[in-house]
């Protein structure tokens, strides 16, 4: 099975960190989170990725260069202008060509979301398209959700005023082939241009793991805080020192 992984973002809520790294290899206990990401992704059958990449993309080849891990295939994709969440797959629809269903998610998302299970439910609703949820205490920053008695998404709105639920987009998607048909152009965004569209096709399924969108200073220093998943250093000794030093707390991750 396939995946795409989307990490060219600026990350411009995080800096001062994203001034010298990528958001996706921001360390959280001694490892950036793609690599969190593709230990995930090969955890639940994953065996082939596609990475966008865009920002600092020299630092990101360098890291995949050293730490894909054994059985995935993972290929890159650099964009010197960046194409949106949803170009960027249509640009690489051949990627997917020959599968039934593939996974989306956004590499800035901490999560250890079961995958497998969203799979199974994503086959058993057999819809276009499945949007992984989550529970937000802020939802009027996100895309908001509602969901009829059978999962079905029956409204979407990005980032409303007057939120009518706190269920919003985590950006773990599963999608089928026929999603393309729902991609206006090659530069178009999931949240404003093609989710709308997918109201009373698409289904929303709510994951109940850890998951925390490293977007933010705050947001990452709650992530050092409550990540369990603890990994052996492995990682740029430098880099890590640096994020400590940044967010102004040293010692934290060297």
């Amino acid at each position: 099975m396939k995946a795409f992984l989307l990490a060219a973002g600026e990350g411009t809520r995080l800096r001062p960190l994203t001034y010298t790294i990528p958001k996706c290899l921001v360390p959280i206990k001694g490892k950036p989170l793609i690599g969190i990401w593709l230990d995930l992704l090969k955890r639940h059958g994953i065996t082939d990725i596609l990475i966008n990449l865009h920002h600092f993309s020299y630092l990101v080849a360098e890291y995949l260069g050293k730490n894909i891990p054994q059985g995935l295939t993972v290929n890159t994709s650099y964009e010197e202008d960046l194409l949106g969440s949803a170009g960027t797959v249509l640009a690489n629809k051949e990627f997917v060509e020959a599968e039934e269903q593939f996974f989306i998610a956004y590499a800035d998302n901490l999560t250890d979301v079961n995958l497998s299970k969203m799979l199974d439910f994503h086959k058993s609703h057999q819809g276009i398209f499945t949007m992984g949820l989550f529970r937000s205490n802020m939802p009027e920053q996100c895309g908001v959700v509602e969901l009829d008695n059978e999962g079905l998404i029956t409204s979407f709105v990005e980032k409303p005023k007057a939120p009518l639920s706190n269920l919003v987009n985590a950006g773990v998607f599963l999608g089928n082939k026929e999603l393309f048909k729902y991609i206006p152009q090659m530069k178009a965004d999931f949240g404003f241009d093609v989710l709308p569209k997918l109201v009373g096709k698409a289904y929303g399924y709510v994951i109940n793991e850890y998951l925390l969108d490293i977007g933010s200073i705050s947001n990452y220093k709650l992530a050092l805080k409550t990540w369990e998943n603890d990994y052996y250093p492995q990682y740029e000794t430098s880099i890590q020192c640096e994020s400590a030093k940044l967010i102004n707390r040293p010692g934290e991750v060297c």
